[in-house]
C-alpha cells in the first residue's frame, strides 16, 4: 500500500507531499513557496510575516458564520536525525516514508510527522470543500525546534482568531493544555592545545546504538544518553591510569533530542592498554544491565586510530571529564499539581569541536519558571567550576494549565460523542509554541491535541497510521461544535 492511499485519504495526501520538501530548522525556504503555491492555486487569502510565518484565512461555511474564528496552528520545520551508514542530505532530499504493519516511518531518517502531520490536517482542511466550520486562521510557524523563531516573532495584529488548537502534540485521545518552559546552556572549554605525546596508543572509544528521542517527552523513560556513557568511561580513565590524552570528543546533535552516538579519541600509554580495554569492557556490562529494558541495543566500542598531531592540555581535561560528570541528565523533579507529570528536567545534549574550543549544550525545561531557572544555574555551576565559560541561551515560557478553558470542554465532549469514552487531560514536558503565542495573544482559550507518535527527533520516529484518522475525525468535530461569538 501506498502513503496516499491511506485513511483519510486527502491528509495523507498532503503528508506525503510535505515529506517531499526539504525542510530543516532555519532552512524553511522551501516548504515556505511550498505553502505559497499551495495558497494561491486554491485562492486562498494568507500574509507572511518577517521571519517566515504564513497564516492561510478560509472564510465560514454556509451556516458556520457566527461561530468564534479558530486559529489551526503546527510548525513547518523537523528534527534532522539519521542512523550512521544511511546516506541523506536533509537540505535536498525528500524523506522516504516506509508503510511497516500499523506504523509508518522514514528510511533511517527521522519521518518529521513532528509536525508535518499537523501541517498536512490543516492543508486538508484548507483544501476541503465538503466540511462544517467557522471562520478558520491556518498558521504554520518557523523554526520550532531549534529556538522557536517563528513563535518569538509573531507581532499583535498578525492572527485575528480568540481559540487556538494546536496539532503539535503526540497521543491520540489525550488533549494538552500546559506545557514545560525551557531554557538552553552553552559551555565553552578552551583548551590549551599541546602536541600529542610520542609512543602512546590511540584508540576510538564509541558509544552507539541507543535510541535517543525527545528530551522533553521521552527524558522519564530512563533511555541511554552516549554523552553519559562516554564520560563515565573518560572519568574511569582519570581515576585508574596515571596518564592518559585526549585528542578529540563530540557526541550528540540537537538541543532537543537525547544523543544517540558519542565518541572520543583517547592515548595511553603502551602497558596501559589492556587497563583501558578492560574497562570499557566493564563499563559495557554495566550499562548493557542498567538499560536492558529500555535501550538493548546499546555498544561501547574500543578501535585503534591514527596517531593526532595535537590534544588537549590536562587542566582543560580535568575540568571537562568531571565537568560532563557532574552534570545531571533526566528528571530532576516531578510535579506536585498534575500526577505523573515530569516538572523539571535537564538533558546534556550534545559536545563538539569547534574553532579549537569544545562545546557543551543543554536543555533545561520546567512546568515552573523558578525551577527552569534554578535548573539552568545548577547546570551552570559545574561547569564553571570546571572552567568552562557559560552563557544562557533561549530562553522560552510554559503554557499554565486552565482546567475551565471552554475549548477543553468543546474538545472533551467532542471526544466522548465520537468514541463514547472519556479523552485523558494532561499537560506535556516538552516545549510547545503555545505559551509564546499567550505571550502576545494573552486572552487566546488554547488546547493542543494530535495522532499518536513515538520516538521523535530520533531516526525511530513513527507515527500510528489508524490514530491519524480518529485524530482527524476529531478535529472535524471539534470545529463543528465551535460556539457563536459574543
Amino acid at each position: 500500500m501506498e502513503i496516499t492511499e491511506l485513511n483519510p485519504k486527502i491528509v495523507w495526501k498532503y503528508f506525503h507531499e510535505i515529506t517531499q520538501v526539504p525542510r530543516p530548522s532555519k532552512k524553511e525556504g522551501k516548504i515556505i513557496a511550498y505553502l505559497e503555491k499551495f495558497a494561491k492555486e486554491h485562492g486562498i487569502e494568507y500574509k507572511k510575516d518577517h521571519v517566515g510565518n504564513i497564516v492561510m484565512i478560509k472564510p465560514a461555511t454556509p451556516g458556520y458564520e457566527d461561530r468564534v474564528k479558530v486559529i489551526l496552528q503546527s510548525h513547518v520545520d523537523m528534527v534532522c536525525e539519521k542512523n550512521a551508514g544511511t546516506q541523506h542530505d536533509f537540505d535536498n532530499d525528500p524523506i522516504r516514508t516506509i508503510i511497516d504493519g500499523e506504523w509508518l516511518h522514514a528510511d533511517g531518517t527521522t519521518l518529521g510527522a513532528d509536525n508535518g502531520i499537523g501541517c498536512a490536517a490543516q492543508l486538508a482542511l484548507l483544501a476541503s470543500t465538503d466540511l462544517e466550520h467557522g471562520p478558520i486562521e491556518a498558521l504554520f510557524t518557523v523554526d520550532e525546534e531549534t529556538g522557536m523563531t517563528g513563535a518569538f516573532e509573531l507581532k499583535p495584529g498578525f492572527l485575528t482568531g480568540k481559540i487556538l488548537i494546536n496539532l503539535d502534540s503526540e497521543d491520540e485521545g489525550e488533549l494538552f493544555i500546559g506545557c514545560a518552559g525551557g531554557k538552553g546552556l552553552e559551555a565553552t572549554f578552551s583548551p590549551q592545545w599541546q602536541p600529542a605525546p610520542a609512543g602512546l596508543v590511540w584508540l576510538r572509544a564509541a558509544v552507539s546504538g541507543l535510541k535517543g528521542g525527545h528530551s522533553g517527552g521521552e527524558i522519564h523513560c530512563g533511555l541511554g544518553n552516549a554523552n553519559k556513557i562516554l564520560t563515565r568511561y573518560l572519568y574511569s580513565l582519570e581515576r585508574e591510569l596515571g596518564s592518559w590524552s585526549l585528542a578529540e570528543i563530540a557526541g550528540g546533535n540537537l538541543h532537543n533530542a537525547i544523543p544517540r552516538e558519542a565518541h572520543a579519541l583517547i592515548g595511553v600509554r603502551p602497558e596501559d592498554k589492556a587497563k583501558a580495554e578492560q574497562l570499557l569492557e566493564t563499563l559495557f556490562k554495566n550499562v548493557q544491565a542498567e538499560l536492558k529494558r529500555v535501550d538493548p541495543k546499546v555498544r561501547l566500542e574500543l578501535t585503534e586510530a591514527a596517531a593526532p598531531s595535537q590534544v588537549v592540555d590536562d587542566k582543560t581535561k580535568y575540568g571537562l571529564v568531571r565537568s560532563l560528570y557532574a552534570c545531571p541528565h533526566g528528571v530532576l523533579g516531578m510535579s506536585h499539581e498534575m500526577a505523573d507529570l515530569v516538572e523539571t528536567s535537564n538533558n546534556l545534549a550534545s559536545i563538539k569541536q569547534r574553532d579549537g574550543k569544545i562545546v557543551v549544550t543543554t536543555s533545561q525545561r520546567s512546568s515552573t519558571t523558578s525551577l527552569r531557572d534554578s535548573a539552568s544555574e545548577m547546570v551552570a555551576s559545574a561547569f564553571e567550576l570546571g572552567g568552562a565559560q557559560v552563557a544562557l541561551t533561549d530562553a522560552y515560557p510554559g503554557w499554565k494549565p486552565n482546567p475551565e478553558s471552554a475549548i477543553l470542554k468543546a474538545s472533551a465532549d467532542a471526544y466522548r460523542k465520537l468514541f463514547g469514552k472519556e479523552a485523558a487531560v494532561k499537560a506535556i514536558h516538552a516545549g510547545l509554541e503555545c505559551g509564546l503565542i499567550l505571550d502576545v495573544y494573552p486572552d487566546l482559550d488554547m488546547v493542543s491535541f494530535g495522532p499518536t507518535l513515538r520516538d521523535v527527533h530520533s531516526p525511530a520516529e513513527r507515527i500510528e497510521i489508524k490514530t491519524v484518522d480518529l485524530w482527524w475525525r476529531h478535529l472535524l468535530e471539534v470545529l463543528k461544535e465551535i460556539p457563536a461569538d459574543k
